[in-house]
Protein backbone atom coordinates (compact mmCIF):
# COMPACT_ATOMS: atom_id res chain seq x y z
CA UNK A 1 0.00 0.00 0.00
CA UNK A 2 1.46 3.31 -0.74
CA UNK A 3 0.56 6.02 1.64
CA UNK A 4 -1.26 9.42 -0.34
CA UNK A 5 2.14 11.30 0.20
CA UNK A 6 3.81 8.90 -2.46
CA UNK A 7 1.84 9.36 -4.71
CA UNK A 8 1.17 12.97 -5.01
CA UNK A 9 4.84 14.00 -4.24
CA UNK A 10 6.80 11.55 -6.08
CA UNK A 11 10.39 13.41 -5.29
CA UNK A 12 13.28 10.62 -4.19
CA UNK A 13 12.87 12.75 -0.64
CA UNK A 14 9.17 12.86 -0.34
CA UNK A 15 9.05 9.13 -1.79
CA UNK A 16 11.65 8.05 1.14
CA UNK A 17 9.23 9.87 3.83
CA UNK A 18 6.45 8.24 3.10
CA UNK A 19 8.12 4.92 2.43
CA UNK A 20 9.44 5.09 6.38
CA UNK A 21 5.69 5.79 7.29
CA UNK A 22 4.56 2.87 5.62
CA UNK A 23 7.63 0.79 7.01
CA UNK A 24 6.45 1.93 10.82
CA UNK A 25 3.47 0.59 9.88
CA UNK A 26 4.37 -2.41 8.92
CA UNK A 27 6.63 -3.25 10.93
CA UNK A 28 6.26 -1.43 14.45
CA UNK A 29 9.02 -3.49 16.06
CA UNK A 30 11.31 -1.13 13.58
CA UNK A 31 9.74 1.64 13.90
CA UNK A 32 10.72 2.12 17.67
CA UNK A 33 14.29 1.11 17.26
CA UNK A 34 13.93 3.90 14.49
CA UNK A 35 12.07 6.04 16.90
CA UNK A 36 9.72 7.12 14.48
CA UNK A 37 6.29 7.74 16.95
CA UNK A 38 2.99 6.61 17.13
CA UNK A 39 3.84 2.92 16.97
CA UNK A 40 4.82 1.90 20.27
CA UNK A 41 1.72 0.03 20.75
CA UNK A 42 1.76 -2.02 18.56
CA UNK A 43 3.72 -5.41 16.99
CA UNK A 44 4.33 -6.07 13.61
CA UNK A 45 1.94 -9.40 12.38
CA UNK A 46 5.15 -12.03 12.17
CA UNK A 47 2.78 -14.86 11.11
CA UNK A 48 3.18 -16.04 7.37
CA UNK A 49 0.35 -13.90 6.30
CA UNK A 50 1.68 -10.58 8.15
CA UNK A 51 5.10 -11.57 6.21
CA UNK A 52 3.05 -12.33 2.38
CA UNK A 53 1.91 -8.90 2.87
CA UNK A 54 4.79 -7.02 3.81
CA UNK A 55 6.63 -8.80 0.84
CA UNK A 56 3.69 -7.33 -1.46
CA UNK A 57 3.76 -4.13 0.01
CA UNK A 58 7.69 -3.58 -0.74
CA UNK A 59 7.06 -5.26 -3.74
CA UNK A 60 5.17 -2.14 -4.83
CA UNK A 61 7.59 0.08 -3.25
CA UNK A 62 9.86 -1.07 -5.63
CA UNK A 63 7.96 -0.33 -8.95
CA UNK A 64 6.93 2.52 -7.61
CA UNK A 65 10.60 4.09 -7.01
CA UNK A 66 12.31 2.84 -9.83
CA UNK A 67 9.74 4.35 -12.30
CA UNK A 68 11.25 7.71 -11.19
CA UNK A 69 14.16 9.39 -13.70
CA UNK A 70 17.91 9.64 -12.80
CA UNK A 71 18.38 12.72 -10.43
CA UNK A 72 20.90 15.00 -11.53
CA UNK A 73 21.03 16.37 -8.27
CA UNK A 74 24.24 14.59 -5.65
CA UNK A 75 21.46 14.09 -2.73
CA UNK A 76 18.55 14.07 -4.85
CA UNK A 77 20.50 10.90 -6.64
CA UNK A 78 21.93 10.06 -3.07
CA UNK A 79 18.52 9.61 -1.97
CA UNK A 80 17.15 7.52 -4.86
CA UNK A 81 20.24 4.78 -4.40
CA UNK A 82 19.35 4.41 -1.11
CA UNK A 83 15.87 3.78 -1.52
CA UNK A 84 16.64 1.14 -4.21
CA UNK A 85 19.37 -0.30 -2.49
CA UNK A 86 17.10 -0.93 0.65
CA UNK A 87 14.32 -2.21 -1.20
CA UNK A 88 15.97 -4.22 -3.19
CA UNK A 89 17.96 -5.64 -0.15
CA UNK A 90 14.64 -6.15 1.99
CA UNK A 91 13.23 -8.27 -1.43
CA UNK A 92 16.16 -9.98 -0.92
CA UNK A 93 15.78 -11.90 1.92
CA UNK A 94 11.83 -13.07 1.19
CA UNK A 95 13.25 -13.81 -2.11
CA UNK A 96 15.49 -16.33 0.08
CA UNK A 97 12.71 -16.96 2.58
CA UNK A 98 15.08 -15.40 5.41
CA UNK A 99 11.78 -15.37 8.11
CA UNK A 100 11.94 -19.04 7.75
CA UNK A 101 15.24 -19.06 9.73
CA UNK A 102 15.12 -15.85 11.31
CA UNK A 103 16.28 -17.47 14.87
CA UNK A 104 19.81 -17.08 16.60
CA UNK A 105 21.10 -16.20 19.81
CA UNK A 106 21.87 -12.22 19.23
CA UNK A 107 20.15 -10.40 16.64
CA UNK A 108 17.11 -12.15 15.20
CA UNK A 109 12.99 -11.13 15.94
CA UNK A 110 13.29 -13.31 19.06
CA UNK A 111 15.51 -11.23 20.41
CA UNK A 112 13.58 -7.95 19.47
CA UNK A 113 10.20 -8.40 20.48
CA UNK A 114 12.12 -8.48 24.39
CA UNK A 115 14.24 -5.61 23.14
CA UNK A 116 12.37 -3.37 21.97
CA UNK A 117 10.49 -2.33 25.42
CA UNK A 118 14.47 -0.92 25.63
CA UNK A 119 14.01 1.42 23.26
CA UNK A 120 10.39 2.85 24.82
CA UNK A 121 9.33 5.68 26.89
CA UNK A 122 9.46 4.67 30.52
CA UNK A 123 8.92 8.59 32.02
CA UNK A 124 5.79 9.43 30.71
CA UNK A 125 2.34 7.67 31.36
CA UNK A 126 1.44 7.56 27.58
CA UNK A 127 4.42 5.80 26.83
CA UNK A 128 3.77 3.18 29.75
CA UNK A 129 0.14 2.85 28.33
CA UNK A 130 2.07 1.76 24.64
CA UNK A 131 4.41 -0.56 27.06
CA UNK A 132 0.80 -2.47 29.08
CA UNK A 133 -0.61 -2.52 25.15
CA UNK A 134 2.76 -3.97 24.22
CA UNK A 135 3.02 -6.76 27.16
CA UNK A 136 -0.70 -7.84 26.46
CA UNK A 137 0.01 -8.47 23.16
CA UNK A 138 3.47 -10.13 23.26
CA UNK A 139 1.55 -13.98 23.25
CA UNK A 140 -0.12 -13.04 19.92
CA UNK A 141 3.01 -11.41 18.79
CA UNK A 142 5.09 -14.71 19.14
CA UNK A 143 2.72 -16.83 18.51
CA UNK A 144 2.64 -15.61 14.85
CA UNK A 145 6.47 -16.01 14.49
CA UNK A 146 6.42 -19.51 16.11
CA UNK A 147 3.88 -20.16 12.74
CA UNK A 148 6.08 -18.69 10.40
CA UNK A 149 9.50 -20.79 11.83
CA UNK A 150 6.83 -23.87 11.84
CA UNK A 151 6.34 -23.11 8.15
CA UNK A 152 9.92 -22.91 7.53
CA UNK A 153 10.39 -25.83 9.17
CA UNK A 154 7.90 -28.10 7.25
CA UNK A 155 9.46 -26.54 3.77
CA UNK A 156 12.69 -27.39 4.91
CA UNK A 157 14.32 -24.43 5.16
CA UNK A 158 16.18 -25.38 9.18
CA UNK A 159 18.18 -23.45 11.52
CA UNK A 160 21.02 -24.46 13.07
CA UNK A 161 20.51 -26.78 16.58
CA UNK A 162 22.82 -24.40 18.03
CA UNK A 163 20.71 -21.53 17.29
CA UNK A 164 18.00 -23.26 18.86
CA UNK A 165 19.23 -24.48 21.73
CA UNK A 166 20.77 -20.74 22.47
CA UNK A 167 17.07 -19.55 22.05
CA UNK A 168 15.50 -21.69 24.12
CA UNK A 169 17.89 -20.92 26.99
CA UNK A 170 17.15 -17.62 26.48
CA UNK A 171 13.12 -17.81 26.38
CA UNK A 172 14.03 -19.86 29.84
CA UNK A 173 15.97 -16.18 31.51
CA UNK A 174 12.28 -14.57 29.92
CA UNK A 175 10.29 -16.76 32.06
CA UNK A 176 12.00 -17.06 35.05
CA UNK A 177 12.90 -15.22 37.89
CA UNK A 178 14.89 -12.82 36.46
CA UNK A 179 13.08 -11.90 33.23
CA UNK A 180 12.70 -8.37 32.29
CA UNK A 181 9.26 -8.32 32.53
CA UNK A 182 8.74 -9.12 35.64
CA UNK A 183 10.69 -6.13 36.62
CA UNK A 184 8.11 -3.77 34.51
CA UNK A 185 5.70 -3.44 37.53
CA UNK A 186 8.41 -2.21 40.13
CA UNK A 187 9.75 0.16 37.19
CA UNK A 188 6.45 1.43 37.39
CA UNK A 189 6.16 2.18 40.44
CA UNK A 190 8.99 3.70 40.39
CA UNK A 191 8.25 6.13 37.62
CA UNK A 192 6.19 8.25 39.98
CA UNK A 193 2.86 8.35 37.39
CA UNK A 194 -0.58 7.61 39.43
CA UNK A 195 -2.63 5.62 37.68
CA UNK A 196 -3.69 2.36 39.43
CA UNK A 197 -5.53 0.90 36.16
CA UNK A 198 -2.83 1.52 34.36
CA UNK A 199 -0.51 -0.40 36.76
CA UNK A 200 -3.07 -3.47 37.25
CA UNK A 201 -2.55 -3.91 33.24
CA UNK A 202 0.77 -3.36 33.70
CA UNK A 203 1.08 -6.39 36.38
CA UNK A 204 -1.43 -8.93 34.86
CA UNK A 205 0.11 -8.82 31.38
CA UNK A 206 3.72 -9.58 32.51
CA UNK A 207 3.38 -12.86 33.31
CA UNK A 208 1.38 -13.52 30.33
CA UNK A 209 4.69 -12.11 28.47
CA UNK A 210 7.00 -14.37 30.54
CA UNK A 211 4.78 -17.52 29.65
CA UNK A 212 4.66 -16.53 25.97
CA UNK A 213 8.63 -16.32 26.00
CA UNK A 214 8.50 -20.01 28.10
CA UNK A 215 5.77 -21.93 25.33
CA UNK A 216 7.56 -20.42 22.75
CA UNK A 217 10.69 -21.92 23.87
CA UNK A 218 9.03 -25.43 25.11
CA UNK A 219 8.08 -25.71 21.49
CA UNK A 220 11.72 -25.06 20.02
CA UNK A 221 13.07 -27.35 22.36
CA UNK A 222 10.16 -30.00 22.09
CA UNK A 223 9.43 -29.98 18.16
CA UNK A 224 11.89 -27.71 16.30
CA UNK A 225 15.10 -28.96 17.80
CA UNK A 226 14.73 -32.32 16.98
CA UNK A 227 14.50 -31.59 13.53
CA UNK A 228 17.10 -28.66 13.08
CA UNK A 229 20.23 -29.25 10.76
CA UNK A 230 23.08 -30.03 12.99
CA UNK A 231 25.83 -28.25 10.68
CA UNK A 232 26.57 -24.53 11.60
CA UNK A 233 28.07 -23.60 8.05
CA UNK A 234 25.72 -21.90 5.52
CA UNK A 235 27.87 -22.54 2.69
CA UNK A 236 29.50 -20.61 -0.23
CA UNK A 237 26.31 -19.31 -1.97
CA UNK A 238 25.05 -17.70 1.04
CA UNK A 239 28.04 -16.60 2.64
CA UNK A 240 28.36 -14.21 -0.36
CA UNK A 241 24.91 -12.86 -0.17
CA UNK A 242 25.32 -11.88 3.58
CA UNK A 243 28.85 -10.41 2.56
CA UNK A 244 27.34 -8.41 0.46
CA UNK A 245 24.02 -7.48 2.45
CA UNK A 246 26.42 -6.28 5.25
CA UNK A 247 28.82 -4.91 4.10
CA UNK A 248 27.90 -3.16 0.41
CA UNK A 249 30.60 -5.12 -1.47
CA UNK A 250 31.86 -8.83 -1.69
CA UNK A 251 35.45 -9.19 -1.67
CA UNK A 252 37.14 -12.42 -2.01
CA UNK A 253 36.92 -14.72 0.84
CA UNK A 254 39.58 -16.67 0.26
CA UNK A 255 42.07 -13.45 0.08
CA UNK A 256 40.42 -11.74 3.01
CA UNK A 257 40.61 -14.87 5.16
CA UNK A 258 44.46 -14.85 4.15
CA UNK A 259 44.69 -11.33 5.14
CA UNK A 260 42.75 -11.97 8.15
CA UNK A 261 45.40 -14.41 9.35
CA UNK A 262 47.97 -11.80 8.51
CA UNK A 263 46.31 -9.33 11.12
CA UNK A 264 46.31 -12.10 13.40
CA UNK A 265 50.19 -12.21 14.03
CA UNK A 266 50.50 -8.61 13.76
CA UNK A 267 48.16 -7.97 16.08
CA UNK A 268 49.63 -10.83 18.34
CA UNK A 269 53.08 -9.31 18.25
CA UNK A 270 52.32 -5.99 19.06
CA UNK A 271 49.88 -7.62 22.22
CA UNK A 272 53.11 -9.71 23.33
CA UNK A 273 55.61 -6.71 22.75
CA UNK A 274 52.94 -4.08 25.03
CA UNK A 275 52.44 -7.42 27.40
CA UNK A 276 56.45 -7.17 28.45
CA UNK A 277 55.99 -3.52 29.16
CA UNK A 278 53.57 -4.01 31.55
CA UNK A 279 55.05 -6.93 33.67
CA UNK A 280 58.13 -8.28 32.08
CA UNK A 281 59.06 -11.59 32.14
CA UNK A 282 55.70 -12.52 32.10
CA UNK A 283 53.81 -14.25 29.11
CA UNK A 284 51.14 -12.90 27.37
CA UNK A 285 48.58 -15.66 29.43
CA UNK A 286 49.60 -13.93 32.43
CA UNK A 287 49.15 -10.38 31.81
CA UNK A 288 45.70 -11.05 30.13
CA UNK A 289 45.23 -12.89 33.24
CA UNK A 290 45.93 -10.48 35.91
CA UNK A 291 44.10 -7.67 33.71
CA UNK A 292 41.11 -9.54 34.52
CA UNK A 293 41.90 -10.82 37.87
CA UNK A 294 43.27 -7.62 39.74
CA UNK A 295 40.67 -5.74 41.85
CA UNK A 296 42.44 -2.58 41.21
CA UNK A 297 41.97 -2.59 37.97
CA UNK A 298 38.59 -3.11 37.96
CA UNK A 299 35.24 -1.21 38.89
CA UNK A 300 33.85 -3.07 42.14
CA UNK A 301 30.43 -2.92 40.66
CA UNK A 302 27.61 -1.96 38.74
CA UNK A 303 27.45 1.39 39.60
CA UNK A 304 31.03 2.31 39.54
CA UNK A 305 31.76 0.66 36.33
CA UNK A 306 28.65 2.57 34.45
CA UNK A 307 29.41 5.64 36.12
CA UNK A 308 33.14 5.68 34.61
CA UNK A 309 32.40 4.44 31.15
CA UNK A 310 30.26 7.64 30.86
CA UNK A 311 32.90 10.18 31.95
CA UNK A 312 34.89 8.25 29.07
CA UNK A 313 32.20 9.21 26.81
CA UNK A 314 31.86 13.36 28.29
CA UNK A 315 35.51 13.73 28.21
CA UNK A 316 36.17 12.27 24.72
CA UNK A 317 33.48 14.59 23.36
CA UNK A 318 34.52 17.36 25.43
CA UNK A 319 38.04 17.09 23.94
CA UNK A 320 38.22 16.00 20.20
CA UNK A 321 34.74 18.76 19.01
CA UNK A 322 36.16 21.21 16.73
CA UNK A 323 39.66 19.34 16.48
CA UNK A 324 38.65 16.41 15.02
CA UNK A 325 35.31 16.26 14.55
CA UNK A 326 32.33 18.66 14.35
CA UNK A 327 29.69 18.03 16.57
CA UNK A 328 25.92 18.70 16.51
CA UNK A 329 24.04 19.99 19.56
CA UNK A 330 21.72 17.38 19.38
CA UNK A 331 23.77 14.53 20.16
CA UNK A 332 25.91 15.98 22.97
CA UNK A 333 23.94 14.04 25.29
CA UNK A 334 24.48 9.98 25.33
CA UNK A 335 23.39 7.13 28.36
CA UNK A 336 25.33 4.33 29.21
CA UNK A 337 22.61 1.79 31.35
CA UNK A 338 22.90 -1.96 31.72
CA UNK A 339 21.09 -4.59 29.53
CA UNK A 340 18.48 -6.61 30.76
CA UNK A 341 19.38 -10.33 32.03
CA UNK A 342 18.73 -13.04 28.87
CA UNK A 343 20.58 -11.90 26.58
CA UNK A 344 24.32 -12.23 24.67
CA UNK A 345 27.59 -11.18 26.48
CA UNK A 346 28.48 -7.82 25.41
CA UNK A 347 27.62 -4.41 24.77
CA UNK A 348 25.46 -2.53 22.22
CA UNK A 349 24.36 0.88 21.21
CA UNK A 350 20.92 2.06 19.97
CA UNK A 351 20.74 5.44 18.11
CA UNK A 352 18.53 8.34 18.59
CA UNK A 353 14.74 8.83 18.07
CA UNK A 354 14.43 10.93 14.71
CA UNK A 355 12.96 14.04 16.82
CA UNK A 356 16.43 13.10 19.73
CA UNK A 357 13.80 12.67 21.85
CA UNK A 358 15.45 9.68 23.23
CA UNK A 359 19.02 9.57 23.53
CA UNK A 360 22.10 7.30 22.09
CA UNK A 361 22.27 4.90 24.81
CA UNK A 362 24.91 2.40 25.02
CA UNK A 363 24.04 -1.02 26.72
CA UNK A 364 25.93 -3.13 28.90
CA UNK A 365 25.23 -6.61 29.25
CA UNK A 366 26.86 -7.31 32.46
CA UNK A 367 26.80 -10.83 34.16
CA UNK A 368 28.00 -11.57 37.70
CA UNK A 369 28.47 -8.75 40.79
CA UNK A 370 31.69 -7.74 39.99
CA UNK A 371 34.22 -6.89 39.81
CA UNK A 372 34.39 -5.55 36.57
CA UNK A 373 37.74 -5.02 34.59
CA UNK A 374 38.43 -1.76 32.93
CA UNK A 375 41.49 -3.04 30.47
CA UNK A 376 39.34 -3.96 27.31
CA UNK A 377 36.29 -2.01 27.80
CA UNK A 378 37.90 1.60 27.63
CA UNK A 379 37.93 1.13 23.60
CA UNK A 380 35.01 -0.56 23.80
CA UNK A 381 33.55 2.34 25.65
CA UNK A 382 34.82 4.53 22.41
CA UNK A 383 33.64 2.20 19.96
CA UNK A 384 29.79 2.05 20.95
CA UNK A 385 29.69 5.71 21.78
CA UNK A 386 31.74 8.34 21.13
CA UNK A 387 33.19 8.94 18.87
CA UNK A 388 32.26 5.45 17.51
CA UNK A 389 28.61 4.73 16.95
CA UNK A 390 27.07 7.65 18.82
CA UNK A 391 28.73 10.25 16.54
CA UNK A 392 27.90 8.34 13.39
CA UNK A 393 24.13 7.41 14.15
CA UNK A 394 23.67 10.74 15.42
CA UNK A 395 25.23 13.02 12.87
CA UNK A 396 23.41 10.71 10.54
CA UNK A 397 19.84 11.09 12.16
CA UNK A 398 20.61 15.01 12.18
CA UNK A 399 21.29 15.41 8.39
CA UNK A 400 17.75 16.50 7.58
CA UNK A 401 19.17 19.03 4.80
CA UNK A 402 21.11 16.50 2.73
CA UNK A 403 20.01 12.73 3.74
CA UNK A 404 16.86 10.98 3.03
CA UNK A 405 14.39 9.99 5.62
CA UNK A 406 15.16 6.54 4.96
CA UNK A 407 18.53 7.00 4.64
CA UNK A 408 18.88 8.27 8.44
CA UNK A 409 16.32 6.37 10.28
CA UNK A 410 16.39 2.76 8.53
CA UNK A 411 19.76 2.32 5.94
CA UNK A 412 23.05 1.37 6.20
CA UNK A 413 25.82 -1.40 5.88
CA UNK A 414 27.12 -2.88 9.16
CA UNK A 415 30.87 -2.95 7.06
CA UNK A 416 30.54 1.22 7.17
CA UNK A 417 29.15 1.58 10.61
CA UNK A 418 31.35 -1.05 12.46
CA UNK A 419 34.33 -0.32 10.28
CA UNK A 420 33.94 3.38 11.20
CA UNK A 421 33.33 2.37 15.14
CA UNK A 422 36.53 -0.02 14.71
CA UNK A 423 38.51 2.59 12.96
CA UNK A 424 38.23 5.07 15.85
CA UNK A 425 39.43 2.69 18.19
CA UNK A 426 42.83 2.88 16.48
CA UNK A 427 42.13 7.06 16.16
CA UNK A 428 41.94 7.10 20.12
CA UNK A 429 44.74 5.27 20.29
CA UNK A 430 46.39 7.47 17.72
CA UNK A 431 45.39 10.81 19.55
CA UNK A 432 46.94 9.28 23.12
CA UNK A 433 43.42 8.26 24.85
CA UNK A 434 44.35 5.12 26.20
CA UNK A 435 46.56 6.46 29.12
CA UNK A 436 47.39 3.07 30.39
CA UNK A 437 49.32 0.78 28.77
CA UNK A 438 46.58 -1.84 29.98
CA UNK A 439 43.88 0.35 28.12
CA UNK A 440 46.19 0.08 24.93
CA UNK A 441 46.33 -3.63 25.73
CA UNK A 442 42.62 -4.00 25.68
CA UNK A 443 42.11 -2.30 22.55
CA UNK A 444 44.68 -4.36 20.92
CA UNK A 445 42.80 -7.15 22.27
CA UNK A 446 39.61 -5.79 20.80
CA UNK A 447 41.03 -5.35 17.83
CA UNK A 448 42.31 -9.14 18.12
CA UNK A 449 39.19 -10.64 18.81
CA UNK A 450 37.88 -8.67 15.69
CA UNK A 451 40.98 -10.32 13.53
CA UNK A 452 40.12 -13.44 15.01
CA UNK A 453 36.11 -13.06 13.76
CA UNK A 454 37.31 -13.00 10.31
CA UNK A 455 39.24 -15.98 9.80
CA UNK A 456 37.05 -18.01 12.01
CA UNK A 457 33.52 -16.72 10.43
CA UNK A 458 34.87 -17.21 6.68
CA UNK A 459 36.43 -20.47 7.91
CA UNK A 460 33.47 -22.15 9.75
CA UNK A 461 30.94 -21.11 6.92
CA UNK A 462 33.19 -21.96 3.90
CA UNK A 463 35.11 -24.78 5.36
CA UNK A 464 38.33 -23.83 4.81
CA UNK A 465 41.76 -25.00 6.75
CA UNK A 466 43.48 -23.57 9.28
CA UNK A 467 47.14 -22.51 7.48
CA UNK A 468 50.16 -24.40 7.97
CA UNK A 469 52.19 -21.49 9.06
CA UNK A 470 48.98 -19.98 11.21
CA UNK A 471 50.06 -19.49 14.92
CA UNK A 472 47.33 -21.63 16.00
CA UNK A 473 46.14 -25.43 15.10
CA UNK A 474 47.74 -24.77 12.23
CA UNK A 475 46.62 -27.45 9.09
CA UNK A 476 43.34 -27.96 11.04
CA UNK A 477 39.61 -27.92 10.27
CA UNK A 478 37.26 -25.75 11.84
CA UNK A 479 34.95 -26.90 14.86
CA UNK A 480 32.99 -24.98 17.53
CA UNK A 481 35.33 -26.45 20.08
CA UNK A 482 38.37 -25.04 17.74
CA UNK A 483 37.15 -21.96 17.19
CA UNK A 484 36.26 -21.03 21.22
CA UNK A 485 39.45 -22.34 21.87
CA UNK A 486 40.82 -19.50 19.72
CA UNK A 487 39.00 -16.61 21.33
CA UNK A 488 39.65 -17.88 24.78
CA UNK A 489 43.74 -17.90 24.30
CA UNK A 490 44.20 -15.40 21.14
CA UNK A 491 40.74 -13.16 21.81
CA UNK A 492 41.10 -12.53 25.86
CA UNK A 493 37.58 -14.38 26.86
CA UNK A 494 36.49 -16.26 29.16
CA UNK A 495 35.22 -19.72 28.39
CA UNK A 496 31.43 -18.81 28.94
CA UNK A 497 32.20 -14.92 26.62
CA UNK A 498 34.07 -17.50 24.13
CA UNK A 499 30.79 -19.75 23.45
CA UNK A 500 28.33 -17.05 23.32
CA UNK A 501 30.95 -15.16 20.68
CA UNK A 502 30.77 -18.55 18.51
CA UNK A 503 27.35 -18.79 18.59
CA UNK A 504 26.69 -15.60 17.22
CA UNK A 505 29.33 -15.81 14.32
CA UNK A 506 27.37 -19.49 13.59
CA UNK A 507 24.33 -18.02 13.12
CA UNK A 508 24.87 -14.17 12.01
CA UNK A 509 26.88 -15.18 8.14
CA UNK A 510 29.05 -12.29 7.79
CA UNK A 511 28.49 -10.08 10.33
CA UNK A 512 31.51 -10.56 12.09
CA UNK A 513 34.22 -9.74 9.37
CA UNK A 514 32.39 -6.36 9.12
CA UNK A 515 34.25 -4.71 11.65
CA UNK A 516 37.95 -5.59 10.75
CA UNK A 517 36.56 -5.56 6.72
CA UNK A 518 34.73 -2.43 7.20
CA UNK A 519 38.14 -1.25 9.20
CA UNK A 520 40.32 -2.36 6.63
CA UNK A 521 38.48 -0.08 4.24
CA UNK A 522 38.26 2.94 6.80
CA UNK A 523 42.24 3.04 6.78
CA UNK A 524 42.90 2.37 2.94
CA UNK A 525 40.34 4.98 2.47
CA UNK A 526 41.85 7.57 4.80
CA UNK A 527 45.23 6.69 3.65
CA UNK A 528 44.33 7.57 -0.51
CA UNK A 529 42.35 10.75 0.31
CA UNK A 530 45.14 11.91 2.58
CA UNK A 531 48.07 10.75 0.24
CA UNK A 532 45.80 12.53 -2.54
CA UNK A 533 45.59 15.87 -0.38
CA UNK A 534 42.30 16.19 -0.78
CA UNK A 535 41.98 17.64 3.22
CA UNK A 536 43.01 17.25 6.51
CA UNK A 537 42.38 14.53 8.73
CA UNK A 538 39.47 16.39 10.25
CA UNK A 539 38.02 16.81 6.70
CA UNK A 540 38.40 13.32 5.99
CA UNK A 541 35.98 12.72 8.85
CA UNK A 542 33.83 15.03 8.08
CA UNK A 543 33.57 13.51 4.44
CA UNK A 544 33.03 10.05 5.38
CA UNK A 545 30.02 11.01 8.00
CA UNK A 546 28.79 13.76 5.63
CA UNK A 547 27.93 10.31 3.54
CA UNK A 548 25.55 8.73 6.07
CA UNK A 549 26.06 5.14 6.37
CA UNK A 550 26.52 3.64 2.71
CA UNK A 551 27.73 0.54 0.88
CA UNK A 552 31.88 0.17 0.90
CA UNK A 553 31.82 0.40 -2.45
CA UNK A 554 30.00 3.47 -2.66
CA UNK A 555 31.64 5.06 0.23
CA UNK A 556 34.80 5.22 -1.64
CA UNK A 557 33.38 7.46 -4.75
CA UNK A 558 31.54 9.43 -2.39
CA UNK A 559 34.27 10.41 0.04
CA UNK A 560 36.96 11.02 -2.97
CA UNK A 561 34.58 13.03 -5.44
Amino acid sequence: MLSAAAMTTPTPFTLSDALVDDLAALRPIQATFMGVSGHDHRWDDLSPEGVARTAAAMRAWRERVAARPAQGDRWASLASHVTLDWLDNDLAAFEHCDHHTDLNNIASTFQSVRMAFDAMDTASAAGWANVAARLEGVGAALEGYRRTLAEGLDAGHLIAARQVRAAVEQARTNRGERSYFRGLAAAFAKAGIDDPALARRIEAAAPLACEAYGALGDWLEGTYLPRAKADDGVGRARYLREMRKFLGSTPDPEETYAWGWTEVRRIREEMVALAEKIAPGESLAAVMKLMVTDPSRAAPDRATFLAAMTERQARALADLDGTHFDIPDVIRRIDVKEAPPGGALGAYYVPPSEDFSRPGTVWYSMHGDGPFAYWDEVSTAYHEGFPGHHLQCGIQVSLTKNLSRLHRVAYGYSGYAEGWALYVEQLMRELGYYEKPEYELGMLANQMMRACRVVIDIGSHLGLTIPADAPFEAGEGWTFERAVAMMESFGGMTREHAESEITRYLGWPAQAISYKVGQRAMLALRDEFLREEKGTLKEFHTRVLACGNVSLDLLHDLVMA
